[in-house]
């Protein structure tokens, strides 16, 4: 009874894990430049004030809610066809009603095969430039030995595709999971050290950073902001692969943790008395500075892990982008193998 009981437990788990490590690297790993983004916007740590840093961080928190948990959880997510998320996947179930939703639809799939393009390059090559935090590192790592670094990383990544939804999920899944737990608990940490910073859970702060003369990027500081929502579109697109069940239990873990993490780097920024030390590094961020120096080393790898996950949750959504135009003649069409391990809810490709 003991081993059946085990093995329920397992298998209840198992498609959880593999949900966060498959769907939630790209928005995983957002807080690594999104505060650093909107400092740099407002021309660096000598031009923000606390109204600020309370006004974005209530823009970042809302638009999480808004646009990832309401637009894509609560709604898109119903809409489903057979199981397929999916911008085509959406218009295969109204082109009866409206052909000309074809147009719009090509162009959100465009968006998401520019996305993971452009995801993979961002994103890991952030996380390597983390080391530029680390002293005695520094000094090695020039823009070229980043872009080398960065180029062999995703090369690596491609490489290892052959073996599987499942197979990758297995290894990326436990290391997304403490990936996670660390946001939620170093910005944990750093909430204590000024409560204050909860302020920001107000949207009317957020409103008004807009129209603020503290704001040097007026509307702009929108597009900093939306980066926290990249890869939130994974959560539709990849809902084929791993079931919406799983994304509805995962969903809110990963939501608290992003936010914690958000709020902390916030808190870190209104901690700060004198901002000087930090004025000469270049390409600042919060998201490394405001860790202990003895544990920075440990987390840019963590993050540089986070950032190859993150890039993974996008080669995952564009393969179903481009077999769904495959199947509606919006593309040329190519033979694809695809095996199929089915396990609870999920089913993952091979």
């Amino acid at each position: 009874m003991k081993a059946n009981a085990k093995k329920k437990i397992i298998q209840s788990i198992s498609p959880l894990l593999i949900t966060i490590g498959i769907v939630y690297g790209d928005i995983g790993t957002s807080p690594m430049y999104v505060m650093k983004s909107i400092i740099a916007e407002n021309g660096g740590l000598l031009h923000i004030n606390r109204h600020l840093i309370l006004g974005s961080l209530s823009l970042i928190i809302w638009t999480l809610i808004l646009l990832t948990t309401i637009k894509y959880v609560f709604i898109a997510m119903k809409a489903d066809n057979n199981g397929e998320g999916g911008i085509f996947s959406l218009y295969s179930l109204l082109k009866s009603y409206a052909k000309w939703l074809l147009w719009p639809a090509m162009i959100g799939g465009a968006a998401l095969l520019a996305d993971g393009v452009l995801t993979p390059a961002v994103t890991i090559t952030t996380a390597v430039e983390g080391l530029q935090s680390i002293p005695m590192i520094q000094p090695l790592l020039s823009n070229t030995t980043t872009l080398v670094v960065a180029g062999c990383i995703i090369s690596i990544l491609f490489f290892v595709q052959k073996f599987g939804t499942s197979s990758l999920g297995k290894v990326f899944g436990p290391l997304m999971l403490v990936w996670f737990f660390l946001l939620g608990i170093i910005g944990l940490i750093y909430i204590f050290k000024d409560i204050s910073v909860l302020q920001a859970l107000n949207p009317l702060l957020g409103i008004q950073v807009l129209f603020s003369p503290c704001n040097k990027a007026g509307f702009m500081i929108l597009g900093c902001v939306f980066l926290a929502t990249t890869g939130a579109e994974a959560l539709y697109s990849d809902m084929g692969h791993v079931g919406k069940v799983n994304i509805y239990k995962t969903w809110p873990f990963v939501k608290l943790c992003l936010v914690l993490n958000y709020l902390g780097q916030g808190a870190w920024l209104l901690c700060m008395k004198n901002p000087s030390p930090f004025i000469g590094i270049e390409d600042m961020n919060p998201f490394f500075e405001m860790l202990p120096p003895q544990f920075r080393m440990y987390m840019v790898i963590f993050g540089t892990i986070a950032a190859i996950i993150a890039s993974q949750a996008l080669i995952t959504g564009a393969f179903s982008i481009v077999s769904e135009a495959i199947r509606l003649d919006l593309l040329p069409h190519l033979h694809i193998v695809i095996h199929q391990l089915r396990k609870g809810n999920c089913i993952f490709l091979k």
